[in-house]
């Protein structure tokens, strides 16, 4: 367009807001085609002219930042501010896209997608987890779907077994692999390669190995079967199959020796209603280790006056058989 034709058009345009010609030296503002006066180019709500420039069109109309937001635009679910740009609807209400979040993880969801759960936004891994816990079954780390089988456990977590191949023969694993140096191995690859299997975890040991109860274990799985509290190198009482410690060993089974208070192993040596440990069975006067062949008195004997026994020689002293008193146990 020439500027003749230019001037021309200038001559005969109107402002859009009050329909007045335009002078020829004053400024115009030209917005998407539409022509206004400076003055006349403002808020259709407050009537002020737009900071910077800057406005927001809504039906037809131009209002400041300000305006907008408190006429039209929706405020987050999250942070309470005006929205401005990308809105995301869920769960009813507005929310800005990086306000959007899962309550568990908090990965954002504008992008992901999300799935209710008990009145919550959950990322479909979390939800899973949750659904999962709630039939009490696993939850693959790899897929974040439902174990519906025996999982196969790997560094702790849990996983489709056909997630993964043996690393020796290549087959595809079921929940009986092994792991073994941050590596998975189908069982009999594994039991090829002479690693002990825990008879708790059923699990390799790599580490320090208790051989107790014809079995091995983890150190920390070799544990009391009453409070099921770990040995640790501590002593241990077996019976029928099973491991206990010294004070339940005792209360289940085991008798007390009457002078260093241990759960007596082997020989039980039962006397004036006591038990003892074959070595702690001595004279309480002179601790000499009694035999089978010694004489017992009760202690009531030694108390009695010395002439009160000569008086009588009819009068027998009470000894006692050791033989008739004493029973081993095994």
């Amino acid at each position: 367009m020439t500027g003749s034709n230019m001037s021309d058009a200038l001559a005969n345009a109107v402002c859009e807001r009050c329909q007045a010609r335009f002078d020829p030296s004053e400024r115009i503002v030209n917005s998407n085609g539409e022509l206004y006066h400076e003055n006349c180019f403002v808020c259709a709500q407050c009537f002020r002219q737009f900071p910077d420039g800057l406005f927001y069109e809504f039906e037809g109309r131009k209002y400041c930042e300000h305006d907008f937001q408190m006429l039209f635009a929706p405020c987050c679910g999250q942070c309470g501010e005006f929205i401005i740009g990308r809105v995301i609807k869920a769960m009813n209400n507005n929310w800005h896209p990086e306000c959007f979040r899962c309550e568990l993880c908090d990965v954002a969801l504008a992008d992901l997608g999300f799935v209710k759960n008990a009145g919550r936004h959950l990322c479909r891994p979390c939800h899973n987890r949750e659904k999962a816990k709630g039939l009490g079954k696993y939850i693959c780390q790899k897929c974040h779907l439902i174990i519906d089988e025996q999982p196969l456990m790997f560094r702790n977590d849990s996983y489709h077994p056909d997630h993964f191949n043996c690393t020796h023969c290549g087959k595809e694993l079921t929940a009986e692999a092994r792991e073994l140096k941050g590596e998975l191995y189908c069982l009999p690859c594994h039991d090829k390669m002479g690693i002990p299997i825990c008879g708790a975890c059923r699990r390799p040991i790599e580490g320090r190995v208790v051989n107790a109860l014809g079995k091995q274990w983890h150190v920390e799985h070799f544990v009391c079967a009453k409070c099921e509290k770990p040995f640790l190198g501590h002593r241990h009482y077996e019976k029928k199959g099973l491991a206990y410690c010294e004070t339940h060993y005792n209360q289940l089974f085991g008798d007390v020796c009457y002078n260093c208070s241990h759960v007596i192993e082997g020989d039980v040596v039962s006397a004036l209603n006591k038990a003892w440990c074959v070595n702690c069975f001595s004279c309480s006067t002179c601790n000499i280790k009694l035999t089978l062949n010694a004489k017992l008195l009760p202690p009531s004997f030694g108390k009695q006056p010395r002439r009160s026994v000569a008086k009588s020689q009819s009068q027998s002293v009470p000894w006692l058989d050791i033989s008739l008193l004493v029973s081993m146990w095994t």
